[in-house]
Parts: C-alpha cells; sequence; structure tokens
C-alpha cells in the first residue's frame, strides 16, 4: 500500500508542477459560488454579451434558473433570445457556417471552459486584452495571443472603469465556474457530512480493532 501511494505522488507531482507553472503568473480570479447576486449579475453578462457566439449546451435555461434562484418568468421573459422553452440548453444563434466565415473557426462552447482552463485564466483573459492594430480585430490578449476573437467587452470598459469593469469580470467568471459544475456546492456540503460520518464511524472500528487484537497480542 505504502508503495502505491509512493507511486500515485511520484506520478502527480509533475503534473502539480505543470499546472503550477501555468497559473501561477495570474492574478487570482475573485471566486465566491456562495454569492448569489455575483452569479446573477454573471448570467446576465454572459446572456448579454457571449450567448450571440457561444453556447453552453450542457445547462439549461430552468437549471440555472433554479440554482440562481431567479424567477422562471423573468428567464422566459428577459433571458431566453435562443429558447422558446426554458428547459432548452443555452445555444448560441450564430451556425458554424458563420463562424467558420467570420473568426475562422466556430468560438467554443463554454459550459465546461472553467474547469478545463481554471477560473484564473478565464479572469485573466477577458481583462487581458490590449490595442494591436496587426490583428484583424485590432486587439490581442496578453494570456492568448493571436486570440481571432473581438474584445466585444471593450465598450463596456470604456463606461464602467477599470475597478467596475474588473468586478463585472468577476461576476460573469464566477457564472462560469458556476456553470462548470452546478453541483459544486452541494458536493462540498456532501463532502463535509461525509467526513463527519468517517470520524464518528472511526470511533467504534477503533475499540473494535483494539478488542480484537487484546487477546491475540
Amino acid at each position: 500500500m505504502k508503495r502505491l501511494i509512493l507511486a500515485l505522488l511520484l506520478i502527480s507531482l509533475p503534473l502539480l508542477g505543470y499546472a503550477n507553472s501555468e497559473s501561477e503568473h495570474l492574478e487570482k480570479a475573485p471566486i465566491n459560488l456562495q454569492d448569489r447576486a455575483s452569479l446573477q449579475r454573471g448570467a446576465q453578462l454572459f446572456i448579454n454579451n457571449c450567448l450571440g457566439c457561444h453556447s453552453m449546451k450542457y445547462l439549461r435555461y430552468e437549471r440555472m434558473a433554479d440554482d440562481l434562484k431567479i424567477p422562471k418568468k423573468i428567464v422566459e421573459d428577459n433571458m431566453m433570445f435562443t429558447a422558446d422553452k426554458i428547459g432548452e440548453p443555452m445555444l448560441s444563434p450564430l451556425s458554424k457556417e458563420q463562424a467558420a466565415k467570420w473568426f475562422g473557426t466556430a468560438p467554443p462552447d463554454l459550459t465546461l471552459e472553467a474547469r478545463l482552463r481554471g477560473a484564473d485564466w478565464v479572469y485573466a483573459y477577458l481583462t487581458g486584452f490590449y490595442a494591436d492594430n496587426k490583428r484583424p480585430w485590432g486587439v490581442n490578449n496578453h494570456v492568448f495571443p493571436d486570440v481571432g476573437m473581438p474584445n466585444v467587452l471593450e465598450k463596456m470598459e470604456a463606461q464602467m472603469g477599470k475597478d467596475a469593469f474588473h468586478k463585472a469580470v468577476a461576476d460573469l467568471t464566477n457564472f462560469l465556474e458556476y456553470a462548470s459544475e452546478p453541483v459544486a456546492l452541494k458536493r462540498q456540503r456532501m463532502g463535509v457530512y461525509v467526513l463527519i460520518f468517517l470520524v464518528i464511524l472511526f470511533v467504534p472500528i477503533y475499540f473494535l480493532n483494539k478488542e480484537y487484537w487484546k487477546d491475540i497480542h
């Protein structure tokens, strides 16, 4: 058993080192999945600014409404621009043909983007655009060089100012983090219950083990 644990540690260390080298230079994203108001604002920002090109095919409007405590009437009247029924997934109206014509490739689905790249990377990416006249859209990105996406949040940043814009991007990143694992909070709560159960279970097991071995020794 000790050899197995040691082998697993030796295998995982290089991977952990790689992950740290990828994220060590990124600013920490202010993620708080318990901040429901932030998640609601992030959902609104995503639908108004991102859903035109990026889908969330693994997240349904109804699931979002239930999890974020958004009244379904509000979702149906103000947030469902790309669906007729609240049980449908959040799909972009942009076709693959249009995407290939305008951007050269289809924009990625964002349901699992925060889980794939990490919330810190997403936050740094959304705040990392800068002017670059050599690029087709006139912008480049610090964490994604030569990105093919225009800076769709540029006008919002100019109107809001840097500090307010970064707070808005934090809300958007928070929502993307939620979308990548909607059951995260429930899983964490269950994890606490499991640990408590194991601690309680340890007590009778300890005394049972002690009672079993006392005559053998």
